[in-house]
């Protein structure tokens, strides 16, 4: 699978769990999340970058805001468990 697939899908799967995970826990914890939670978090943090088509700017956009994506990457992570 192409790797903009799996950050498409990573997003969409981002927004299908974020509004349900999002009521759970309204302040985003970074403290405890795991290598994988993050890495989740900041696909799904590049699949939602306002300018998705540059890499750099999405990347950038991930580092800054990954951490408010943890609880809907949690969610998915625990889903496939």
């Amino acid at each position: 699978m192409k790797t903009s697939r799996r950050i498409l899908l990573a997003g969409l799967a981002g927004l299908a769990v974020a509004p349900s995970a999002a009521a759970a826990a309204p302040a985003p914890v970074a403290d405890d999340t795991t290598v994988a939670e993050e890495r989740f978090a900041r696909m799904i943090a590049v699949a939602h970058a306002p300018d998705v088509t540059c890499a750099r700017q999405a990347e950038r956009y991930a580092d800054a805001h990954w951490p408010e994506y943890v609880v809907a990457a949690k969610a998915v992570l625990n889903a496939r468990a």
